[in-house]
């Protein structure tokens, strides 16, 4: 990670630690024998927020035990102390910021809360993808937010970003978080309107589709994101596009909405599908 700059958005690293099992028992060496480093805190606070929605699961409220949020919410705590020491001492750093974004939300900081540190990150990083889909997140209705609320933001960050940009793929996963939001028979008639479609199109052409789309680390997962929205929305010709830009390589989001258990599956029968 050291060798990986900040500036060029090492998210997609950070989050590949985090989520290694095994981290939080070696971690707090590494803290011990770099004490002035921002580095150490920042993968220590970040596996602690992943150990600690680990720990929660992906369950709805009522089927988690009071002892699974007793340790979500502890190590969440744990990790925002971390975050913030690492923040303070690397105050050019967006990530910490991000990581925030995410702990804030298990412990239900607040919109103002986490408008706050969603800004934070962006006035160090303005067009931070994972910045941005945890805002996306937290203005989604089944966190208090609304599909209003959660549109503009998605339309509004991506009108704001420049032509290329992994920004677009914010209209797509709105669309489909508004898609999941609604009972059998409502999503597909509501994923399938003429101005949904139009809007996907349009966010693609801004993003995906145009000639200076940013080939970073995140590439794969904006098509992966485009191929499911345009496979619900029923265009086959676009999805079709985008799976063949995918090379194969399927990403466990956006997929996991559809099957959590093998993301593959859904990918692969929606790629048949668009022939």
């Amino acid at each position: 990670m050291a060798a990986h700059p900040e500036e060029a958005d090492r998210t997609w690293l950070l989050n590949a630690v985090a989520g290694a099992a095994g981290v939080e028992r070696w971690i707090p060496k590494a803290l011990a024998a770099e004490p002035d480093s921002a580095l150490p805190l920042l993968v220590a606070g970040a596996r602690h927020v992943s150990w600690g929605w680990e720990a929660r699961t992906g369950a709805t409220a009522d089927h988690v035990s009071r002892e699974q949020f007793a340790a979500f919410h502890e190590r969440l705590r744990v990790a925002e102390d971390w975050l913030y020491q690492a923040a303070e001492r690397e105050p050019t750093w967006a990530s910490p910021w991000y990581c925030l974004q995410k702990s804030g939300r298990g412990l239900q900081v607040g919109p103002a809360v986490a408008r706050r540190r969603f800004e934070a990150a962006v006035r160090r990083h303005p067009h931070h993808l994972g910045a941005h889909q945890q805002q996306l997140q937290q203005l989604c209705a089944k966190w208090s937010g609304s599909h209003e609320e959660m549109h503009a933001f998605a339309r509004r960050s991506v009108a704001e970003a420049p032509g290329g940009s992994w920004l677009g793929k914010l209209v797509a996963v709105a669309h489909i978080e508004h898609w999941l939001s609604l009972d059998d028979g409502p999503d597909t008639a509501y994923i399938q309107r003429p101005e949904v479609v139009a809007e996907l199109r349009e966010a693609a052409e801004h993003s995906i589709w145009h000639p200076g789309f940013d080939l970073g680390q995140a590439w794969v997962q904006v098509h992966n994101a485009f191929a499911l929205a345009f496979s619900l929305a029923g265009d086959r010709d676009s999805a079709r596009r985008c799976f063949e830009a995918t090379h194969g390589i399927v990403t466990p989001f956006p997929w996991e909405y559809v099957d959590a258990g093998d993301p593959a599956e859904p990918y692969r029968r929606y790629r048949a599908a668009a022939g």
